[in-house]
């Protein structure tokens, strides 16, 4: 029974998140959403009804007790609640900006309807919530929880990558007093979070205050290092680590195997994005790593690839004083879209205009090799096909031609092969993941594990972070058992 003058949790309406004016954003790079101050998280906060039995846990990949934390939160217990998430979480600041929480943890809050797709308005907002504790950590410089193990300090560890599952696999060995030394490939760590996400979804700062918390723990760092050229796998576990933790992503981009696909001006999201987000393409001149951009530009695929590519086309055609016109054209409905609806509803009010339903067939270009028109169909969907939504069919006589100067293509990415084609020892499948052993990570290599996209494709950054847990987990049982 609640007291008398108190207002029922469960009719309190849902606390907005503060986010910058979509007028200004869009000519900028800056972050967009500003997340909760004190009162508004206290707010959030107080809507949790506390579940005997917190549904919400199962939905995180790493489980979080979110009720734990969100309970500290209503108490004023920030720096508890920073250490209940550093429990199981090594980087709530970055989670907090790029979960896809609404099919995570917010969809199996006790306010989603059962079945539904993705999580209902009034969901706890979660990751906002989570967002304000772990940057209130950051701002107040708290200490990360350290649990060495003795036993565990004369072993070493190499981890190939560190993105968001290699970063993972450092923190946890790192904090039981494991030697790790992060391999990686380019010359600023981060993998996807640096060069797939714009900083206008996950400012630079928050990403490198996380990577230096690794650093705090113990955990080397050597860039510009290609396992698999300038060193083998078998050669770093000849060289003394005791396991090697591969944290590879994906990052060969897909393509359409349509004509005129070789036309310039025709991007992968992958080559984009990374000019833009890890080489800071949109500051040319001030930095020499230029990016073209048409004015009529075309980003073709449905997922938050999609979404971050056409959000920062836009950004710099406005930076360049060009008239924005920027289209995501995809297959089927929107409803169907398997980006975040965050994101999508943000692309929306910046400018990004949406084409459903349609096919690319066929890009066209001028004589001097540039795309200049795409030519699409008309689809209609048909049965549920492998993914569980509608496969769309084209339908024969629709043709419509866009203009199209640019044309980014973002429908996903296939496994990093640098290594795993020079390591034949390394079991891989079809799609040339690397398989595993599914409750320990452990790949056909002995003291070899793996985790994140090349692990079954591309997923989120929670999901592979939730891999990672399991791969530490694993190793620090061998190591314990040597």
């Amino acid at each position: 029974m609640q007291p008398e003058g108190t207002v029922n949790p469960m009719k309190k309406e849902p606390v907005r998140v503060r986010e910058e004016d979509s007028s200004k954003r869009s000519a900028s790079f800056c972050e967009v959403v500003l997340g909760y101050n004190e009162a508004e998280a206290l707010k959030e906060a107080s809507r949790c009804i506390q579940c005997k039995d917190p549904s919400c846990s199962r939905g995180c990949p790493v489980g979080i007790d979110i009720k734990k934390f969100i309970y500290q939160i209503t108490r004023k217990e920030y720096k508890l609640a920073y250490l209940t998430l550093r429990e199981k979480n090594d980087f709530p600041s970055i989670c907090g900006r790029v979960c896809p929480a609404e099919y995570q943890c917010r969809k199996t809050c006790v306010f989603t309807k059962k079945g539904s797709a993705f999580a209902s308005e009034q969901a706890i907002n979660i990751h906002f919530l989570e967002r304000f504790a772990g940057d209130y950590g950051k701002n107040n410089d708290l200490d990360i929880p350290i649990k060495k193990n003795e036993k565990l300090s004369k072993y070493k560890v190499a981890i190939v990558g560190s993105g968001p599952a290699g970063m993972a696999v450092a923190g946890e060995l790192a904090r039981q007093g494991i030697r790790v030394t992060m391999y990686e490939g380019l010359h600023k760590p981060g993998g996807v979070l640096r060069y797939g996400i714009p900083p206008f979804r996950l400012p630079r700062d928050i990403l490198d205050f996380e990577l230096d918390s690794l650093s705090k723990l113990g955990a080397r760092l050597v860039p510009n290092y290609i396992i698999g050229k300038a060193k083998g796998l078998q050669e770093l576990l000849d060289e003394g680590y005791d396991a090697v933790f591969l944290g590879l992503g994906a990052g060969i981009p897909t393509f359409l195997g349509i004509k005129g696909e070789n036309l310039c001006n025709v991007y992968s999201a992958n080559e984009f994005l990374a000019r833009v987000n890890l080489m800071s393409a949109f500051k040319f001149p001030e930095f020499h790593t230029p990016v073209n951009i048409g004015k009529s530009i075309v980003v073709i695929g449905g997922g938050n690839t999609a979404m971050d590519a056409a959000r920062a086309a836009l950004r710099i055609q406005k930076i360049r004083g060009m008239a924005p016109d920027t289209t995501v054209l995809y297959r089927r409905t929107e409803i169907e879209m398997p980006a975040r609806r965050l994101e999508i509803e943000h692309a929306r009010e910046e400018g990004v205009k949406f084409r459903f339903l349609s096919s690319p067939e066929e890009f066209s270009g001028d004589e001097t090799g540039f795309v200049k028109k795409l030519r699409c169909l008309e689809c209609k969907l048909g049965e549920p096909d492998s993914s569980g939504r509608r496969r769309p069919i084209a339908i024969p006589g629709s043709d419509y031609e866009v203009d199209c100067d640019m044309a980014v293509i973002a429908i996903g990415l296939l496994a990093n092969q640098v290594l795993t084609r020079v390591t034949p020892e390394l079991a891989t499948d079809k799609y040339s993941d690397v398989i595993v052993n599914k409750e320990t990570m452990e790949t056909s290599m002995k003291n070899v594990y793996a985790g994140g996209d090349i692990v079954g494709g591309e997923g989120t950054v929670i999901e592979a972070m939730g891999m990672a847990k399991k791969a530490s987990r694993a190793i620090i049982k061998y190591l314990l058992q040597k």
